[in-house]
């Protein structure tokens, strides 16, 4: 069945777990293109509620065989699910209803387009993002889809500008992103990580090299030359004469889109690129950012050419005010609200180097703030695998609260590892107190915390509503 088929005007789609970020996002893209859009989800209440319910797309909030009837064309599923043990998924299968997990969907919608997959081990949510604000400011006709809200974007996680592009968020978990069709890559960085899939970095660096290796003759690769693991995927690139371009970026590239400068004044950060006489302001913490900002100035320019236009003085000027004004996403240094004179902020960061990269950059951007921290780790096996790093990476706060690990369905560990372990290993690099449950800490936080703090939760895991909490006992109003 071609994509045309799929996805032909008027066509009924089925999305099973479609509160998914992904899932929804996909979901959005086929209403706006004419498709009829429905699906189910548990009761939990998500940010993706109020999308749905805005774009009046109906779903169930169980999951039952009847839902699924004759007149569906294709039914979608996040991964989280399977025919195995859904029962509308199983009902699809008995009703010969064509059935696929929503990487392949994003895939065959991929390949509508001249697409771009953003992927790396950090990174991703926030480069998509910032594409897709890049994008409008040179006014480009792309759709955009990031693994987050964003809140440049209405709180959503698509963007749309027109029909010629597409930009995309792509995941390596399992290889996801080899359903992908890339005309360009934006690769942010490699590293070990899922150790439940990559039991090693080569298996996950392989897994880069075969996404990279889908670029066709004449695609391009834009990668962080900052990060030994992208220039890795680019020298076996580069050497296998595949006809694709690469094009790298950051403070070590050799390219107009080297960093040239950074600096931040009055908690704003302000950088400047090799190809370019201008300097360009952000407000969002961390050097990092600058980086992933050129990689999105970087594709705005390919994607021009490819439309036979040039990232003119007056594209630039409106690409800059785009950065300068981007809020980023949902739980990528997120700042909930201030109140009693502390600034309250959420990041998704749980691997060592993105939690590092995170600290020191707030700290950089609130020198004389104290930087309090609630981390909970997610999953035994990274935890296990990487203890030593995630001891090390919270040099930039100045007191850490470290919980029980969150644990993930999709492992199986039977270690020793746990979330007292990383605690004691971390304790002997800096002031750090453990309480198992978030909530615990709620009481001495609240005696803790004076004016002029930032304090901020860390982490895959629920320890959110910890900020939210105290957010609210010192007035805040969300």
């Amino acid at each position: 069945m071609g994509t045309e088929d799929i996805f032909r005007q008027n066509a009924s789609i089925y999305f099973v777990g479609i509160k998914g970020t992904g899932v929804c996002a996909l979901a959005e893209l086929m209403l706006n293109a004419g498709i009829k859009a429905r699906g189910s989800d548990t009761g939990e209440i998500f940010y993706t509620d109020t999308i749905l319910k805005n774009l009046k797309i109906p779903y169930y909030e169980d999951f039952d065989a009847a839902h699924i009837t004759r007149d569906i064309d294709t039914v979608i599923h996040s991964a989280a699910y399977s025919p195995d043990t859904n029962p509308e998924l199983a009902q699809a299968v008995k009703l010969n209803i064509p059935v696929m997990k929503y990487t392949d969907a994003l895939g065959m919608w991929s390949a509508r387009f001249d697409s771009t997959g953003v992927c790396g081990v950090h990174g991703k949510t926030t480069t998509t993002a910032l594409a897709g604000v890049c994008a409008r400011g040179a006014g480009l006709p792309a759709q955009i889809l990031t693994g987050s809200a964003a809140f440049d974007f209405g709180g959503k996680s698509t963007l749309n500008l027109g029909d010629k592009f597409f930009i995309a968020e792509t995941c390596e978990y399992r290889k996801h992103f080899l359903s992908f069709h890339p005309k360009r890559i934006i690769l942010t960085s490699i590293e070990s990580d899922h150790q439940d899939y990559f039991p090693d970095y080569k298996s996950i660096l392989d897994a880069f090299v075969e996404y990279c290796r889908l670029l066709p003759s004449g695609g391009e690769l834009i990668y962080c030359a900052d990060d030994s693991g992208a220039s890795e995927v680019a020298k076996i690139i580069k050497n296998e004469n595949r006809g694709i371009a690469l094009v790298p970026y950051g403070f070590t590239a050799v390219s107009d889109y080297r960093v040239l400068s950074y600096t931040v004044e009055k908690e704003r950060a302000f950088f400047s690129l090799a190809g370019f006489s201008r300097k360009f302001a952000m407000r969002i913490p961390g050097r990092h950012q600058a980086v992933n900002a050129a990689s999105a100035i970087a594709l705005t320019a390919s994607l021009l050419k490819a439309q036979g236009c040039m990232l003119d003085e007056d594209r630039i000027q409106s690409v800059a005010e785009e950065l300068e004004n981007f809020r980023s996403t949902k739980r990528r240094s997120e700042i909930i609200g201030e109140a009693g004179g502390i600034i309250f902020m959420d990041d998704y960061g749980h691997h060592p180097t993105a939690i590092k990269k995170t600290l020191d950059g707030i700290k950089n951007f609130y020198p004389s703030r104290r930087l309090i921290v609630s981390f909970m780790s997610h999953t035994y096996t990274r935890t296990s695998a990487l203890i030593e790093e995630f001891a090390s990476a919270f040099d930039g706060a100045d007191i850490v609260f470290f919980h029980k690990i969150y644990a993930s369905a999709r492992e199986n560990y039977s270690g020793g590892v746990n979330g007292k372990t990383l605690y004691e290993k971390a304790v002997k690099c800096g002031q750090a107190l453990y309480y198992d449950e978030p909530d615990d800490a709620f009481s001495l936080l609240c005696e803790m915390l004076k004016p002029g703090d930032i304090f901020i939760t860390l982490g895959a895991g629920n320890n959110w509503p910890l900020g939210v909490k105290l957010f609210k006992h010192f007035g805040g109003n969300l």
